[in-house]
Parts: C-alpha cells; sequence; structure tokens
C-alpha cells in the first residue's frame, strides 16, 4: 500500500508506466529499464501489449484479436506478474527429499476444466524413496496438463498450469490457450503414454517423418511397432517398399528389440517381445544393487532350533483378544535381534567410504524387506530396543499394509542400521542377500520346517528348524564377530525366556 500511494502521488512515473504496458496509446517511447512494479491502467489496450516477457508468446497471439477494458488499477511485483497477466501459473514438481532429481507421476487425481481448491491433492509421484501426493498451492482451474501417468518427471519442470481465482482476465486466457496451443486430454495421452511404443520405434518414426500418433497400432494394447510405422511410411508414399524387420541376436536375448516377432516353423505360433521400463523401486533397485554388487561381500549360515520359538508364538495367538493383532515369528525374531545387537554394537553400524569411518548407530532401526507390486521395499522400524514385542507386532502391520498400499513415507524408509529379509514367507530354506549400503549387515531367514535330528543316545526325534544366512561387509566385520552375534541371537531364539531377562 505503501509502494502505492507513493507512486499514486507521482503521475509522471504513472504515466510512465501506462506507456510501458501500452505503447499504442501513446507514441512516447517504451522506458529502456521500466520499474520493477507493474501498472495496470484503466485504459483499453490488447493484451499483447500488456504482456510481460515471461508471457509466452503463443498465448499472447491467441488473445491479440481481444481488446480489453481494464477497469481497475494494480500493482504487482515481478514474482506475481504471471497471475496477474491473466492468473496462468505454473504448478511445477518440488523437492520431495534430499538427493530426489526425478519423480514417476503415478496419477493424476484431477484433469482439465477441473476446479481446485487451495491444498487439494493434485497428483501422486513416487521417488527413489517414497510415494508422495502434491498439492495445490492455489485455488483456480486447471487449464493444462503436461504429463501423463508413467511419464519420468524432473524436480522443477511444470506439471500443470492453473488459472489462479481473483483476475478478471483468466477466462479470455484460458479460452485463448484452448483455442492455440493446449492440447486436450486425449492429445497428451496420445503424445506421453497412449501410444504404446518403445524409443526405438519412436526414433524410426521420427527418422522417417512420419507422427507416431497418426499410426494404428496392431500389437498388444493397441501398442505401435516398427511393422506399423514401415506399413504407415509406404502408405504415404515415404518408402517405396518395407525393409524387413529383424532382430540382432544381443537384442533378441538382452530386450533391446521392443516388438520383435518369432515365429515357429513347426507351430505357426507367433510370440512378441515386451520390454518393461523400470520405474519407481524397481529403478532405485537396480542403483542400490548396483553399489552393493561392489562391496566385498562374505557369508555366515546356522541353523537355529525354533521349537520354543513356535510355543511361544502359539501361546501369543491363543491368549491374543484383539482381532487386529496377528501374532507371528517374526516380532520375536525382529525383537531377540535387537537384544543380540546390544552385545555386538559393530553389526549395527554403517561404514562411510570416503573417510573410512565406522558409524556405531545407538538405534536398532531394523529393516524389514518387503516384497510388493511396486518392487521391492525395506521399510524399518525405529528404535526396537525401547519397544515391546507387542509394538512391534503393530509397526509391522503398519508398514506392511503402507507398503501394500504404496503409502510408505520417506521417514518409514530412511535410516535403518541392519535389514532382516524373511524369504521363509514365501518359501526356500536360505538366500544370499545383497546389503542394503551403507549397512554392514543383513539377514536372510529361511522358513521353519520339521527336520530329523539325533540324540546323544542315537534316537532320532523332530525339531523345527531354521535356516539363516548373514551377508557382511568384510571391509568392517570379519568371521569371528559375525559368528559370536549368531551365537548370541541363536541362544535367545531357542531359549526365549533369557529374553525376559535381558528386556527393558
Amino acid at each position: 500500500m505503501m509502494i502505492g500511494r507513493k507512486i499514486c502521488r507521482k503521475a509522471q512515473l504513472i504515466a510512465a508506466a501506462q506507456r510501458w504496458l501500452c505503447p499504442q496509446a501513446s507514441p512516447v517511447p517504451v522506458p529502456a529499464s521500466p520499474a520493477p512494479l507493474r501498472c495496470y491502467s484503466q485504459l483499453s489496450c490488447s493484451p499483447s501489449a500488456m504482456a510481460p516477457s515471461s508471457f509466452p508468446a503463443a498465448r499472447v497471439r491467441s488473445l491479440s484479436n481481444n481488446q480489453y477494458t481494464m477497469k481497475r488499477m494494480w500493482f504487482s511485483s515481478d514474482a506475481l506478474e504471471d497471475a496477474f497477466c491473466g492468473g496462468i501459473v505454473d504448478v511445477p514438481l518440488a523437492q520431495t527429499g534430499e538427493g530426489i532429481a526425478e519423480c514417476e507421476l503415478l496419477k493424476w487425481y484431477v484433469k482439465e476444466g477441473d476446479q481446485i481448491e487451495e491444498f487439494q491433492p493434485l497428483c501422486e509421484v513416487q521417488s527413489d524413496k517414497a510415494t508422495i501426493e502434491i498439492t495445490s498451492r492455489y485455488k483456480g482451474k486447471v487449464a493444462q496438463i503436461l504429463y501423463a501417468p508413467g511419464d519420468i518427471v524432473k524436480v522443477g519442470e511444470t506439471l500443470l498450469k492453473m488459472i489462479v481465482e481473483g483476475f478478471h482476465l483468466q477466462q479470455e486466457a484460458y479460452d485463448g490457450l484452448e483455442s492455440v496451443d493446449s492440447p486436450t486430454s486425449e492429445t497428451i495421452k496420445s503424445r506421453s503414454c497412449g501410444v504404446l511404443s518403445t524409443p526405438a520405434v519412436r526414433s524410426l518414426a521420427k527418422e522417417y517423418g512420419v507422427d507416431i500418433t497418426d499410426v494404428h497400432g496392431t500389437g498388444k494394447d493397441g501398442r505401435v511397432l516398427k511393422e506399423d510405422v514401415l506399413r504407415y511410411a509406404v502408405e504415404k508414399g515415404i518408402l517405396e517398399h518395407a525393409p524387413p524387420v529383424t532382430a540382432k541376436p544381443e537384442q533378441q536375448f538382452s530386450g533391446g528389440l521392443h516388438d520383435s516377432q518369432y515365429e515357429s516353423a513347426k507351430f505357426g505360433y507367433q510370440f512378441n517381445d515386451e520390454t518393461l521400463p523400470l520405474r519407481g523401486f524397481k529403478r532405485t533397485m537396480v542403483k542400490t544393487m548396483s553399489m552393493a554388487a561392489t562391496v566385498p561381500h562374505f557369508y555366515y549360515v546356522d541353523e537355529i532350533n525354533c521349537d520354543a520359538l513356535v510355543e511361544l508364538k502359539k501361546s501369543f495367538q491363543e491368549s491374543n483378544s484383539d482381532p487386529n493383532v496377528k501374532h507371528t515369528f517374526l516380532p520375536l525374531l525382529i525383537k531377540s535381534l535387537s537384544m543380540a545387537l546390544s552385545k555386538c554394537p559393530l553389526m549395527n553400524s554403517c561404514f562411510i567410504e570416503e573417510s573410512l569411518e565406522v558409524i556405531l548407530r545407538g538405534s536398532h532401526n531394523i529393516g524389514i524387506a518387503m516384497a510388493t507390486p511396486n518392487g521391492l521395499v525395506v521399510p524399518n522400524i525405529k528404535n526396537v530396543q525401547s519397544l515391546s514385542i507387542l509394538e512391534i507386532t503393530k509397526e509391522l502391520s503398519r508398514l506392511q499394509k503402507s507398503a501394500l498400499d504404496n503409502k510408505l513415507s520417506p521417514d518409514d524408509l530412511s535410516g535403518g542400521t541392519i535389514t532382516l529379509s524373511n524369504i521363509g514367507a514365501i518359501g526356500g530354506k536360505f538366500g544370499s542377500p545383497l546389503l542394503n549400503l551403507p549397512e554392514v549387515s543383513i539377514i536372510a531367514v529361511g522358513r521353519i520346517q520339521k527336520a530329523a535330528h539325533f540324540s546323544d543316545d542315537g534316537n532320532v526325534y523332530p525339531v523345527s528348524m531354521m535356516t539363516i544366512n548373514i551377508g557382511a561387509d568384510h571391509r568392517v566385520l570379519d568371521g569371528a564377530t559375525v559368528a559370536t552375534f549368531c551365537n548370541e541371537w541363536k541362544q535367545y531364539i531357542e531359549k526365549p525366556e533369557l529374553l525376559m531377562l535381558q528386556m527393558r
């Protein structure tokens, strides 16, 4: 208000601002360095004259045939110039976490033309670490959606354009966008992900100057194949004859050729290859496992008698009165693991390669590897050393539900100190897991099954046995340390009453 009053007192400055906004209203030349405050005067002028330099030229052209009469005078800073020029604002993908450079767009909650309230969810994106909802900072109307589900969006890129309420130019600006350069939702879908094809097919279409959206796809779900592009090029006279589509040997085995067809000479069947892009957590697994493969691993395998653990779990389940709680072996293994970590803190550490330092972690944040439809995730239970078995059971249930719903938060997925992989829940006696860096140890637990054992007098009796395989970073841990830790953990599992003596 103070700035507005000062400008209003200076008629010369106001006149100069008016001439800057509407040069056709006066022969006076535009000032070389306009003031940072823009004055929108009560003059009849075209939007092309009003548009600041940041306003896209296409939008100016779409509005250039219409005249508008400004009934009021506003003053705005450069930071809000887009909003005052028709209310069109860009909604970018904000920084979703430290070190995150891009996200996959999972789904839209809105469509073009929808009215949006402030803080209303717009879309859902997935980074390397979590799934996040992007909400609106403005109240207005969706003018243009720039990405489709499945697209990879860089941090800072514009997700959509909105018409912010409160400015009388907004509808005209929106109409201009629709008439000139705003594609429909169907067009966006066809450009982004509606046309199913690979980069190789798109590159081929570009090579022959073919618009891939005009090509009829004959593959699965309308997928555009190389044959479709070549056939279209022949129909349009771009090519005289379609060259044969063949696959190089390395492409056949690596999946480099997306839609090649192989025909069985004996049966005449046709089989189509399909390349699946790795997104979200699956893409993260590529990075983390590639880094883990560079670390020298060694493995320590042992068997644990779980007869007492089976009886304890059965007792918990029989006395359970809460229908929302389901007792399993895993919470007991997690708590006993934490007790063993207290005796062997080096197992609960992380290695800093740059400074050659080992950090002994005070909290036992035990990660649990979980297989989900979206890929492998490793959320962790925080401060297990301070939790009861019942609290661990409830937190584990929450993490499992969030993982299946793809709703894990960045906090759920960060800060782990050691990882437990329960492959026995799916099947198998034991596995050889790779480290979840910068952690220095990971444990794969096989299924509990009956096995025949011999007593000292030679009699055979059944025992519930579980095989474990501890993967360790040999730069930090040696065999003696891992064996000592395993013995500690083993005694807590085989004699769970010892937990009562140590538990706080």
